[in-house]
C-alpha cells in the first residue's frame, strides 16, 4: 500500500511537531553525511529548533567552512556584474567619441592643427569649403525668402491703401452733397429778397402810401 503524501504545512499540535522535527532534522544530518563522504564536499549545517536549541554538522571545521563561506560572499560582493561592465564599457566608449568630436570640433575653428598631415588638412579644408557653400545657400534661399515676404506684405498694404483712399472720397463726396441740399433753401430766400430790392429802387417815386405823408409833412398840412 502506497504511502499517503503528506502536505507540507505547519503543524498544529506541539508534540507532534516536536516528533516530526526530531525525525526530520536526523534524516538531514544522514544526508548531508552521506553527501560530504560520497561527493568529497564540504558541508557545513546549522539548524536552530523552535525552542532555540542549535543543532550542527560540519565534514570539517566549522570556523574553516564559515571564514571560505564569508570570504567567497566578500569576493563576489567586489566582483563587477555583467551589468556594470558594460555600463562601464559604454561609459569610455562614449568618453572616447567625445574626446574625438571636440577635437574636430576644434579643428574646424582652425585650432589643434599642429599633429595634421598635409592629406589630413586637404581634407579638412574640403569639409570648410562645403560647409561654406551650403551655408551660403541657406543663406541665400532665407534671404530671397524673406524678399519675397516682404514684397507681399508691400502689396497687401498698396491695396488696403487704395481701398481705403476710396472709401475716403466716397464719404467726402456725400457730405458735400449734403451739405449742398441744406444750404440751397437758404440761398433761394436771399435771391428773392434781392430782386425785391431791386424793383423797388428801379420805381421814380416811392410807395403811394408813402407818397402822401411826405408830401403832407413838407407843405406843413395836417397829417390825416
Amino acid at each position: 500500500m502506497a504511502r499517503e503524501k503528506i502536505k507540507i504545512k505547519k503543524i498544529d499540535n506541539i508534540t507532534a511537531r516536536q516528533v516530526t522535527f526530531s525525525k526530520r532534522r536526523r534524516g538531514l544530518l544522514k544526508k548531508a553525511q552521506e553527501l560530504a563522504v560520497l561527493c568529497d564536499a564540504e558541508v557545513a549545517l546549522i539548524i536552530f529548533s523552535a525552542t532555540g536549541k542549535l543543532f550542527e554538522y560540519s565534514s570539517s571545521s566549522m570556523q574553516d567552512l564559515l571564514g571560505k563561506y564569508k570570504l567567497h560572499n566578500r569576493d563576489k560582493t567586489d566582483e563587477p556584474s555583467l551589468d556594470l561592465q558594460l555600463v562601464e564599457g559604454d561609459e569610455v566608449r562614449l568618453s572616447k567619441e567625445i574626446n574625438d568630436k571636440n577635437r574636430e570640433l576644434s579643428q574646424l575653428r582652425g585650432q589643434d592643427l599642429q599633429g595634421l598631415t598635409i592629406d589630413e588638412l586637404e581634407n579638412l579644408e574640403t569639409l570648410l569649403q562645403g560647409g561654406l557653400s551650403r551655408v551660403l545657400q541657406a543663406k541665400d534661399e532665407k534671404f530671397g525668402n524673406e524678399m519675397s515676404s516682404l514684397q507681399e506684405k508691400s502689396a497687401k498694404l498698396m491695396e488696403e491703401n487704395k481701398i481705403l483712399k476710396q472709401q475716403m472720397m466716397l464719404i467726402l463726396n456725400g457730405k458735400r452733397s449734403q451739405d449742398n441740399m441744406i444750404s440751397n433753401p437758404e440761398d433761394q430766400g436771399q435771391s428773392s429778397e434781392s430782386v425785391t430790392t431791386n424793383v423797388y429802387s428801379c420805381n421814380s417815386g416811392p410807395p403811394p402810401e408813402d407818397d402822401g405823408s411826405d408830401t403832407s409833412l413838407k407843405l406843413g398840412l395836417p397829417f390825416n
